[in-house]
């Protein structure tokens, strides 16, 4: 073989060997983007494929499961059996297998309900222990537990850099914020804040400067500053609120209630009501896709999710994922 030939040929063998490697990489690197839902009643998880709305999977997701919550890489959900305090676990389920893997057991942390998945940690509310706690996976052990002092800690949200959490206290009408002090030693303090009666959905701005709760007794939504925590209340119209969610630009929440047959877009620049788009009977989890593009509403007395197109603010779609749905989560899952 001449010279010229043998360049050629290695730089061809080169050339394939880095083509197979960019393709196994994507290969390994393809994710499914999915909706969960839970069945209460079914005691079930659904995985939906969000584009046909057809059901992939369902998988047993343990007594009285209410929230479910999907970890970062998408290989995992971690849903909560809540029973009002009967329970003590948290039931985890394989994405990419489509198995239970049994349950965590909380100890005395009893009546799991909120959930949320940041910096490779499970953050729970334990509701009948007034306190929230974080496990995680990789030591398989719960790491932080922190006591609110308040009736009905019910939803969780932690912040990307895991030095502030906020909960909504159903029973006591507050809002509370734990925040991480500076020093030698790991130490925390909380803020609890006045609310409005029944206060439970609540979401966080996509800039992470402002709460907005609603209050399922008043019907009013109570924002609160932050870093300062300044409380502002304003009537909203939403009694019997469920869940708050703001879209991914900031720029509307939807508010779903129980004894309504409508979910509510409000406008966050003014507070004004946008628009009320019939869903059911009455409504729960709410789960907005990350693009923005269409929201899914757990019709919990009717028993379908109803699939929302935010650009025409229409029904497009139900999905029949069993009955009594509440808890919804995305999950990107990496393709087998």
């Amino acid at each position: 073989m001449s010279t010229k030939h043998f360049i050629s040929s290695l730089l061809f063998v080169s050339w394939f060997a880095g083509t197979a490697a960019c393709a196994q990489q994507a290969a390994s690197s393809a994710r499914s983007e999915r909706l969960l839902i839970l069945s209460k009643n079914d005691q079930q998880l659904s995985i939906v494929d969000p584009v046909t709305l057809k059901i992939l999977a369902r998988i047993p997701a343990g007594p009285d499961p209410h929230e479910v919550v999907a970890s970062t890489d998408g290989t995992r959900a971690y849903i909560s059996n809540y029973g009002g305090g009967a329970y003590n676990t948290l039931t985890v389920v394989d994405l990419v297998n489509q198995r239970s893997l049994g349950t965590i057991d909380l100890g005395a942390l009893r009546g799991p309900h909120g959930l949320h998945f940041v910096g490779g940690k499970v953050w729970f509310t334990a509701e009948a222990a007034k306190a929230i706690g974080s496990y995680d996976p990789a030591t398989s052990k719960i790491d932080l537990i922190l006591g609110s002092g308040q009736d009905g800690t019910h939803m969780i949200y932690t912040f990307a850099d895991q030095s502030r959490i906020v909960t909504t206290n159903v029973g006591s009408g507050s809002i509370t914020f734990f925040e991480k002090r500076s020093g030698p030693r790991p130490n925390w303090g909380a803020t609890t804040v006045a609310a409005g009666g029944r206060v439970e959905g609540f979401d966080v701005t996509p800039d992470g400067k402002t709460v907005w709760a609603a209050n399922a007794q008043d019907g009013t939504i109570t924002a609160i500053d932050v870093a300062s925590k300044t409380v502002a209340t304003f009537s909203a119209n939403v009694q019997g609120a469920n869940r708050l969610k703001f879209t991914p630009d900031g720029t509307q929440a939807l508010v779903s209630t129980l004894g309504a047959a409508d979910l509510r877009l409000i406008r966050v620049s003014d507070r004004s009501e946008v628009k009320r788009i019939p869903v059911g009977t009455g409504a729960a989890g709410i789960e907005i896709q990350p693009n923005g593009a269409r929201a899914y509403v757990a019709c919990s007395p009717d028993n379908y999710v109803a699939v929302v197109d935010l650009k025409s603010m229409q029904v497009v779609g139900r999905i029949d994922a069993g009955k009594n749905p509440d808890g919804l989560a995305w999950a990107a899952i990496p393709q087998r």
